[in-house]
C-alpha cells in the first residue's frame, strides 16, 4: 500500500525522520559503549526502528508509552529530546533521570513516556494502570505498552491483558516480535507461531504486522488507537521484526548464524522506507542525505551536552528513593 494512501507528505517524512535518529542515535551509542564511555549494558533499537515511529505516530503528545530494557528508540519516538538521553545513558544529572536510571530506565513523564524497564513485560501493568487513571480522570489518553516476544510468556502479560480486557481500558499491547529472547529464539519457548492469537483468550483483536514496513505499523497502531480512544478496549500487535544486533552491545551472538542476521538485514526497514518514499515521489534528490546529516549533527550535539555535563553530587544518592514521611506528633 502507498503511503499516500495512509498519510500525507509530511507525516511520512516524520516517520522517516524518527526512524533515522533513532539508527544515527543507537549507532553512535554502540560505537560510545564500546570504547568504555558509558557504564552498564546497553540494549540497541538497529533493525526495529519502523515500530517505535510507525505507533508513535499514531498517539498524541499527552498519550502514554512504557517500554522496556531496549527503549532508547521508543523515547526518541514519542518525543524526549536526545541530550537528556545521551546524558542519561552516561550517568550525568543533566540526563532524562539525572543520571539515575541509565539506559534501561529512562524516563520523560512530559512527554508520556513513563519509562523503560529492565523487568521484562514490567511495563504492562503500568501501561494498563495509566489507562485506568485516564478512565477516571475522564480524558480520552490512550496507553501503549511495548514488550518482546520473550514477555508474551510472562505472567504480568496475561494479568494485563485480562485486566484490560475485562474493564475495556484504552490500551494497545504492541509485542516487538524479534524472534529472540535475550539468548533463545522464540521457536524453543512459544507453542503458538503468530502471537496474536494469544489475545483471543481475552476477547480482544489479536493483528500480526510487518514491523519492518512503516506504513503497516502506522496504519494498524492508529487503527488500535482509535478503537482505544473510542471505549472499544485493548489490542494486541505481534509487530514481526528483527534485532541487527546482539541481545547487548558486545554479545558473542552464538545463537544464531551469521548468514540468518546478513538475510534479515536485507530487510531494513529504513531502507525499504527510503525506497517507497523515492517511488512515491516524496522523496527528492537531496533530501535522504539532508536528513540523514541532521540526524548525525544532533547525535553529535547530544553527546558534547553529555559529555560536558556534570556527574551527579554523590550527597544526592538517596533524594527520591523514599518519600517523605509527614510528622504526626505521634510518639
Amino acid at each position: 500500500m502507498s503511503p499516500t494512501e495512509t498519510m500525507n507528505t509530511d507525516l511520512a517524512l516524520r516517520i522517516h525522520r524518527t526512524m533515522v535518529r533513532i539508527r544515527v542515535f543507537e549507532s553512535r551509542v554502540e560505537e560510545l559503549f564500546k570504547v568504555g564511555k558509558l557504564p552498564g549494558f546497553v540494549h540497541t533499537y538497529i533493525g526495529q526502528e519502523a515500530i517505535a515511529a510507525g505507533v508513535c505516530a499514531a498517539l498524541g503528545h499527552d498519550d502514554y508509552i512504557t517500554s522496556t530494557h531496549r527503549g532508547h528508540g521508543h523515547a526518541i519516538a514519542k518525543g524526549m529530546e536526545l541530550g537528556p538521553i545521551m546524558a542519561e545513558l552516561y550517568g550525568k544529572e543533566t540526563g532524562a533521570c539525572r543520571g539515575r536510571g541509565g539506559s534501561m530506565h529512562v524516563a520523560d513523564f512530559s512527554v508520556g513516556m513513563l519509562g523503560a524497564n529492565g523487568i521484562v513485560a514490567g511495563g504492562l501493568g503500568i501501561a494498563a494502570g495509566a489507562a485506568l487513571s485516564a478512565r477516571y480522570r475522564g480524558t480520552r489518553q490512550v496507553a501503549v505498552g511495548f514488550f518482546g516476544d520473550g514477555g508474551i510468556n510472562k505472567g504480568t502479560f496475561h494479568e494485563a491483558l485480562n485486566f484490560a480486557a475485562t474493564h475495556r481500558l484504552g490500551v494497545v499491547f504492541v509485542c516487538e516480535n524479534n524472534q529472540y529472547a535475550q539468548f533463545t529464539s522464540r521457536l524453543r519457548t512459544t507453542a503458538v507461531e503468530d502471537l496474536s492469537v494469544r489475545a483471543s483468550a481475552y476477547g480482544i483483536p489479536g493483528v500480526t504486522v510487518d514491523g519492518n514496513d512503516a506504513s503497516a505499523t502506522y496504519r494498524q497502531a492508529l487503527e488500535a488507537v482509535v478503537r482505544a480512544r473510542e471505549g472499544g478496549g485493548p489490542t494486541l500487535l505481534n509487530m514481526e521484526t528483527y534485532r541487527f544486533g546482539g541481545h547487548y552491545v558486545g554479545d558473542a551472538e552464538v545463537y544464531r548464524e551469521a548468514a540468518e542476521v546478513e538475510d534479515r538485514r536485507r530487510s531494513d526497514p529504513i531502507h525499504r522506507w527510503e525506497q517507497v518514499l523515492t517511488d512515491g515521489g516524496l522523496m527528492p534528490d537531496g533530501l535522504r542525505e539532508r536528513i540523514w546529516e541532521e540526524a548525525e549533527q544532533e547525535v553529535a550535539s547530544a553527546v558534547r551536552f553529555a559529555e560536558e555535563s556534570p556527574y551527579p553530587d554523590a550527597d544526592t544518592a538517596l533524594e527520591n528513593v523514599f518519600a517523605a514521611v509527614p510528622v504526626t506528633g505521634r510518639a
